[in-house]
Order: structure tokens, then sequence, then C-alpha cells
């Protein structure tokens, strides 16, 4: 029997608040920020374990007996509702629509967070133009700042939870923003880097372990396969940086290992740190 890890575990008690909140509830409401991104099948990245509401009027409860239930009240015009049915149940669910679920996730999660909601949502085919409207709509209200920053770096060619929240560590660090799934024939194949710079011929190659686990063949062929790919890729020319879930616990690391790889392919510019995304409003 396959182990169940902690954040599917987590997800999973997001769900069974969603058919809570379905049976208990009689106010009208929209499921919404992270928990619509579940609903959507989006990425998510550090979910909070929290059922999230949004009601069109105060719905005047009491927080401290909500317990994982947050409630939020704003205005949520007719195209920025919508549903999500249960393939297994038929059930309808009222969400936020892909594009507003977004704007609220950028707004209020962290960065790195925002940012993996955003890229999956660009992948399923949220329309980016709706998104930076819903944004401009908002503009003065809280998050809005960092949510701008978050969408700008969207990008729907990201492959992984990991990958995109590695891209925000580039970005936040004032780094030149890698070009995702850059493709390279080598005399093994064509192969695709995940992240870099194609003109310095650097690379980041996000390495997950689920990779190894079994679920993609036997772990020693994969291993060889990886292997092969590896130094076909380095044989073509690419100066390539591993990175893991838990270099992601130290960006500081991870930007110093990356900007002394593209110096070392005559990149003569300087991190430049940008205010913290986590406080602009």
């Amino acid at each position: 029997m396959t182990a169940v890890g902690p954040a599917r575990r987590q997800k999973d008690e997001v769900l069974l608040g969603v058919r809570a909140a379905l049976e208990k509830l009689r106010a009208e409401f929209w499921f919404s920020h992270d928990t619509a991104a579940l609903l959507w099948g989006l990425w998510t990245w550090r979910l909070s374990g929290q059922v999230h509401l949004t009601h069109l009027r105060n719905p005047h409860v009491d927080a401290a007996r909500e317990g994982a239930t947050v409630r939020h009240w704003a205005d949520l015009p007719e195209p920025q509702r919508s549903t999500w049915v249960d393939a297994g149940t038929g059930l309808v669910v009222p969400a936020t629509s892909l594009e507003r679920t977004i704007v609220d996730c950028a707004r209020t999660r962290p960065p790195d967070a925002g940012l993996v909601i955003a890229d999956a949502g660009l992948r399923l085919g949220a329309n980016r133009e709706l998104v930076e409207a819903i944004l401009q709509e908002a503009a003065g209200g809280r998050g809005v700042r960092r949510a701008r920053r978050v969408v700008a770096a969207a990008d729907p060619r990201s492959e992984s939870p990991v990958e995109s929240a590695t891209r925000w560590v580039v970005v936040d660090a004032g780094l030149p923003t890698p070009q995702p799934a850059i493709e390279q024939r080598t005399w093994s194949g064509r192969y695709w880097v995940d992240l870099g710079w194609p003109e310095l011929k650097v690379g980041i190659e996000v390495d997950g372990l689920e990779k190894y686990s079994g679920l993609y063949g036997d772990p020693r062929q994969v291993l060889l396969d990886e292997k092969r790919r590896h130094d076909a890729l380095v044989e073509a020319g690419w100066l390539l940086i591993r990175v893991t879930v838990d270099d992601l616990r130290d960006p500081d690391r991870l930007v110093a290992r990356i900007v002394a790889a593209l110096r070392s392919r005559g990149w003569q510019g300087a991190p430049t740190p940008r205010d913290s995304a986590s406080r602009l409003r």
C-alpha cells in the first residue's frame, strides 16, 4: 500500500471540510482562495489547511467558533462566480472562478505559494487578461501590490510546484528571470532543462523525491536514465544546478549558488533584492 504524505492528508482534510460546509451552511457562499484552488485541481504549496468561503455580505459569525473555516466577505461579480462538479458524485459546488481564485491566492498567500497556484491556473487555461483586470479593479486593496508581482511572474510552462517555488526565489532575489522548459538537442536525444538562461547555458534542474519513488518505473532505471540525461546536457555545454525542496528552506544559500554559476559563465550583474512581497499591500 502506498503511503499517504502529509500534504495529501492535509488536502483530504480540507475536502472533508468542504463537504461539511455544504451540509450545514444555508447562507449563499462560494468556496474561495486556496480551497477553490484545490477544487479546481491546481497545484498548492504550503497549504493552510483551512476552508475558505466568500460571502457577498458580512456573515457576522464568531470566528472563534469557526475552527478551520475562514469566511471572507467581498464583492463577487457574476463572472467571478463559478461551480465545480464532483466527477464521482455529480455534486455541484459553488466556487470562485479560476481567474478570481488566482487573484485571491496571490493577494493572501505567501508569494511562492501564490505563484504555484498562478502557474497552475494559467496551465489549466485561466485568461491572464481577466486576471489582470480583476487586479486592476482591486487597486489599492490589501495584497494587490504583492499580487501584481506574483501574476507578472506567472508562467504556464512551469511543470511542477517545486519548479514554480524555485522560480520565485530567483525572481524575488532580483536575478534575471529564468526561462522554463528549454529545449536542448544532445547526442542522447532531445531534452528539456527545467529552468535556465540559455544564452549562458546555466540551468536549474528541480528534483522531486517522487521521481525515484517507483511511480515512474524501476527506480534504478529512472536513476540511470537521469544520469544519462544529465551527462548529455553537460556535454552539450550546460552548467546544471540541482534543486530539491530542502534547498528552498534556505533561499539565501540557493541564490548564492545560482549567482556563482551565472558569474562563472560571464554574467556581471548582482542580485537586487526587492522589498519583501509578503509585506507589500
